[in-house]
This record gives structure tokens, sequence and C-alpha cells, in this order.
């Protein structure tokens, strides 16, 4: 059986500077990337995730309600929508695009450039055991993290690599992951962008 690593929206809108910046980001985008480098053989496959949103519908708001709608973010075709530079993506094979038409959380809701699905991908590969990092902790990789569990994935969050957005949605999102046996390691960056 094999192991992978998941990144998840580490995309420049949910970066310092972006439209819908999560504090920490940047960071976290290095610090993927540091890892990658210092361990090059802890993973057996490495994938990211992008929000990719064409007319995502009620999940752009205006006024945003910061719940079930957001500002427009992560737009195919802007620079919004990019990995941010201080994420390496050479180790990163396949990226699986999400939320075209509709929100979507989970990278599980996304697809590669050939329609194939997140979990099947991994199956295809003999995964059974999968790491999570990314942006943000309490929304979409909490999401992703819940759904790799779901499909039976042993399911690590590597907190240390993950930006959250809020204290309060943190918490509910670590009782979650807790709650669905997803394991956990470090502290998540909590801070304001």
């Amino acid at each position: 059986m094999a192991n992978a690593l998941i990144i998840v929206d580490v995309q420049n809108d949910f970066c310092e500077g972006g439209s819908l910046a999560v504090g920490g980001g940047a960071g976290v985008a290095a610090g993927i990337s540091r890892l990658l480098a210092a361990e090059p053989d802890r993973w057996d496959h490495v994938v990211a995730t992008k929000d990719y949103h064409i007319d995502p519908g009620a999940h752009f708001g205006d006024p945003p309600d910061f719940v079930d709608s957001w500002p427009r973010h992560c737009v195919v075709g802007t620079s919004g929508s990019e990995f941010h530079p201080e994420l390496v993506t050479d180790r990163v094979e396949e990226i699986f695009h999400k939320g075209e038409h509709a929100a979507a959380y989970s990278g599980f809701e996304g697809h590669a450039r050939d329609g194939e699905c997140l979990a099947d991908w991994l199956r295809r590969r003999d995964v059974d055991r999968v790491d999570v990092v990314g942006i943000a902790t309490d929304h979409c990789v909490r999401a992703t993290a819940l759904d790799a569990a779901r499909e039976g994935f042993r399911t690590t969050v590597l907190l240390d690599l993950t930006a959250a957005v809020a204290p309060e949605t943190l918490d509910v999102a670590l009782r979650a992951l807790d709650g669905a046996g997803v394991a956990t390691t470090g502290e998540p960056v909590i801070r304001a962008a």
C-alpha cells in the first residue's frame, strides 16, 4: 500500500493580499515546500486541489455572509486561482479542480483534467493513507479530510501546515475531525490576514 499528501487550495486568493485571504497562508505555502524538499521520500504521491470557480452561483455573495457565501475568489483565468508562488509544485502529480458551477469545499468533489475523481485516482495507486495540508483548516482542509476518512483512507491533518480562518470555526473543525477518527498533529496557524 502507499501514502499520499493532499495539498488543499494553496492559492493566491487564499493567501495574504488575496480576495479571501487567510492569515498565514503564504507561510503555509512555504512550509509545505520546505517539508517536501527536506523529506522527498515521505510520500509516494503528492496531489493538490484548487478552488476553480466559473459561475458558482450563490457561493459568491454581494455582500457575502461568510457562512454560505463569500467574496469572489479563485475565478478561472485570474491570478487569484493560481498556486501561491511560495508553493513549489514540481512534486504535484495531479491537480483536482473543484467548484466550477457550485460551492465545493472538499477535494473529493473535484476532478482531474481527464475527469477522474480524487478517490479513484488514489485507489488506482493503492493509496491507503493520506496526509492533508493547506488552506483553510476550518473549511476546505476540514471537508477534504472528513471525505478522505469517509472514503476509507487513514487520514491525518498536519495542522502546522494549515491556516485557519477563526478560532470558533477552527474549534468546530477540530471536533469534527476527532469525531470522524481523523488524526491531527501540530497546531494550525491562526492570525489576522
